[in-house]
């Protein structure tokens, strides 16, 4: 892709658009994949001369930070999850889409291979009608589903596909993690929420439970689908986006840091491996971050426009 100008006045070095030296503030949210790209972007960042910041928010909270500009960049905008607010809030003006990762995605209920034994007719849904009691966490016939703790429409899709199946929240990433080991080591039946591109899906072999398939009508057309009562009787798309965000000041207080954000575009590929380094292989998220940048040079290098250049290297 080749590159665009940060404004109609800045061709060369000698131009005289210039960031703002406030810092730019980059969010993280609580998931492993999120906080490594976070970091390398951070990294990016600097290595322009910006400052930069960071500032942990929920997947709920983001929204109003971002659109007050009191933070001003998610680099993980997922469409499964994100996409209702991220929408809305481009809507109105008060967030920009930065464009789409070179990755496609998709969030939803998920279990290990050794539970179809369990199950007959999984992934297939319907399925689940009929042996929610494998499921149950205290005997009786109503299923566990463990969910995380970001924005899911969960206890609806139940209720509109009639599923005897409550849903059970952890407050992290790596609670649903470490259920999953244990479910596995002791060969527990487990349904829980689960997204690619993540590290699990190196390391456990499993699959997504398949929905009836998505459309937008079935999040506010009740007459959508199979159930004519009720939204979300459906599952979430399987081929999702995955996109970058930003404070809708952002492009003119930080031209150039915005002009890269743009271009900034990571790959399932990366992403897993990146969450892989953390999640498996004990690395901590700036060493992970640290480790690509130092490796994948010529490749982040060519994301910052050249007139945008302060500094070489890190």
């Amino acid at each position: 892709m080749p590159f665009q100008l940060c404004s109609a006045t800045s061709a060369t070095k000698d131009n005289n658009v210039q960031d703002s030296e406030e810092p730019i503030v980059l969010i993280f949210n609580d998931w492993t994949s999120q906080v490594v790209l976070t970091r390398i972007t951070g990294k990016i960042f600097e290595s322009m001369g910006q400052k930069i910041e960071y500032s942990f928010s929920t997947t709920d909270e983001q929204w109003g930070a971002l659109s007050q500009g009191l933070v001003h960049v998610q680099i993980e905008v997922w469409q499964g999850t994100m996409a209702k607010m991220f929408n809305h809030m481009v809507t109105l003006g008060k967030i920009v889409d930065a464009g789409n990762h070179n990755a496609i995605t998709r969030e939803d209920w998920w279990y290990p291979d050794y539970v179809e034994s369990l199950c007959p007719g999984l992934p297939d849904w319907q399925a689940l009608k009929k042996c929610s009691a494998v499921f149950s966490v205290d005997g009786s016939s109503t299923g566990s589903y463990l969910s995380g703790p970001w924005e899911k429409p969960e206890a609806a899709r139940i209720r509109a596909l009639g599923l005897d199946f409550s849903v059970d929240t952890v407050q992290t990433a790596n609670q649903l993690w470490s259920s999953l080991a244990k479910a596995k080591e002791n060969k527990k039946p487990i349904i829980l929420f689960n997204w690619t591109p993540n590290w699990v899906e190196a390391v456990y072999s499993g699959k997504f439970i398949e929905f009836p398939e998505y459309d937008i009508a079935c999040e506010n057309d009740p007459s959508w689908g199979v159930n004519k009562n009720f939204n979300h009787d459906c599952g979430n798309p399987k081929s999702g986006w995955l996109k970058k965000a930003a404070w809708s000041g952002t492009k003119n207080k930080w031209p150039c840091a915005y002009s890269t954000l743009s271009r900034i575009s990571f790959t399932n590929e990366i992403i897993s491996m990146l969450a892989a380094q953390v999640d498996f292989s004990g690395l901590s998220h700036e060493q992970a971050a640290a480790n690509w940048i130092i490796n994948n040079s010529e490749t982040w290098q060519k994301w910052i426009p050249e007139h945008c250049l302060k500094h070489q290297g890190l």
